[in-house]
């Protein structure tokens, strides 16, 4: 309930920005899909899902669990918890459950904020659950949500969803994992670069 009238109320509010949605009709209607985007605020979550037609679950840190009345919201929004600077087998585990049940996650390949805007290194673990669950991954690029209430009044703010990849590799070892990444993560600044020239590709 909580999560269908927060998508509600987000639908109009990107719009009082400079609103850019590009193709929305890219997302899977069924099946396993991974959302992997660029990182730049805690907007992105709510950018990202707003227009995503099923429940998007989410890692978070294990910390905002323990803020009082927080928590439980976020666990009704399909978050779980995850250790940041481990491997979390625990969080994997619940990440593939989701998977493959046939359902939709987001992930942040960077795995944290970037503080310049630019892409970040990114590890091999959105390739992983790939290659072990067989989703669907679509490259996600957002624009502008650092700025969302900052020195500029209303900035322009973009969620771009790029064709979805498969991890087809008969492969899953480093290399190819990292192969995997590397593409993932090019197409993203593809359509980061592209935007910037004012085309939505």
């Amino acid at each position: 309930m909580l999560y269908s009238l927060l998508g509600v109320f987000f639908r109009r509010f990107w719009h009082i920005f400079d609103f850019t949605l590009g193709h929305q009709e890219r997302i899977p209607s069924e099946g396993p899909v991974i959302f992997a985007a660029n990182h730049q605020s805690f907007w992105d979550v709510p950018l990202l899902a707003t227009y995503v037609d099923r429940p998007v679950s989410f890692m978070a840190k294990e910390e905002l669990f323990k803020v009082p009345v927080f928590g439980s919201i976020i666990r009704n929004l399909h978050a779980f918890p995850v250790r940041r600077g481990a491997s979390d087998k625990s969080a994997i585990k619940k990440a593939l459950k989701i998977l493959k049940s046939g359902e939709c996650m987001a992930i942040f390949p960077e795995g944290t904020r970037s503080k310049n805007g630019k892409l970040g290194k990114v590890g091999a673990g959105v390739s992983l659950l790939a290659s072990i669950s067989k989703a669907a991954v679509v490259p996600v690029a957002i624009v502008g949500t650092r700025d969302i209430f900052g020195e500029k009044f209303l900035p322009k703010v973009a969620v771009l969803y790029g064709e979805p990849m498969i991890y087809d590799s008969e492969h899953a070892d480093k290399q190819a994992l990292n192969d995997f990444s590397a593409d993932l993560m090019e197409k993203i600044q593809y359509m980061l670069d592209a935007y910037n020239r004012g085309e939505v590709v």
